[in-house]
């Protein structure tokens, strides 16, 4: 007979909340592994009714949606708790926001209506600040990735080395004004298997212009959503706030 944990089951979900965060200075540096062990410490710190798994080692119900890679900074990191009782998404962020490092922000929550997060989520824009690199020299690279259809890149993944196609993932790719030791680099990437990041896009300007900054580029997630038709982004928290609305609408008529 199958062995079973003593003692009664996890209490049952009741709330689902999501948050937007951002993950901003040095703490860019961490990995999602590392992201994920602060917020659960920074979980029990604010004392977050969270609603635990079943079985030997119950462990708090927490979904993640498109990390950011390490060494990139974000703005639009998402994460959906499951809780054990209701809250306030206010003051749970406020208490998280407190028990958080500095580098980690809570920027938004909601309670969790309809959809799942994840499908809302297709893109990411990014901007990429290319010290030691000319604007000149960024434009005319730019220029020539966007007249390649296919440009493929090497890179090790956790299922080894792969050979990908780049291009076909990128919705826009601008120069934008910066100085003369700084160009700024702006991308709007599709999310792909494997994930095209935005050092994979350095690795194509590589390939085809033989653009190889001297100096580590700094990368910064500004959104994450579903890519509309004229290449901007949906706010992936869009439908809970309006679906709040609609209920608080109903219950104060």
């Amino acid at each position: 007979m199958a062995r079973r944990p003593e003692g009664p089951p996890p209490p049952p979900v009741v709330q689902r909340v999501r948050l937007r965060f951002a993950k901003r200075g040095r703490l860019r540096f961490l990995s999602h592994r590392d992201v994920a062990r602060t917020f659960e410490r920074g979980l029990r710190r604010a004392a977050v009714p969270m609603a635990y798994s079943a079985g030997f080692s119950p462990h708090p119900r927490i979904s993640w949606v498109g990390a950011a890679p390490t060494g990139a900074a974000s703005e639009a990191e998402y994460v959906e708790l499951a809780l054990a009782v209701e809250v306030e998404p206010a003051q749970l962020q406020a208490d998280l926001d407190a028990a958080l490092p500095p580098g980690l922000d809570v920027v938004g929550a909601v309670v969790a209506e309809g959809t799942g997060l994840a499908e809302r989520i297709d893109a990411s824009r990014w901007v990429v600040r290319l010290p030691g690199v000319a604007e000149p020299e960024l434009r005319g690279a730019v220029t020539e990735l966007l007249r390649h259809e296919v440009v493929e890149v090497e890179r090790a993944t956790k299922d080894g080395r792969r050979r990908f196609d780049v291009r076909a993932a990128i919705v826009l790719a601008v120069c934008r004004a910066g100085n003369d030791t700084c160009a700024i680099l702006e991308l709007v990437v599709r999310h792909t298997t494997p994930a095209v990041r935005p050092d994979d896009v350095l690795t194509a300007l590589g390939v085809v212009a033989g653009l190889r900054p001297s100096v580590p580029p700094e990368p910064t997630r500004l959104e994450q959503g579903r890519l509309r038709d004229d290449g901007t982004l949906a706010d992936p928290l869009a439908p809970d706030r309006n679906d709040a609305g609609r209920l608080a609408g109903r219950s104060s008529a």
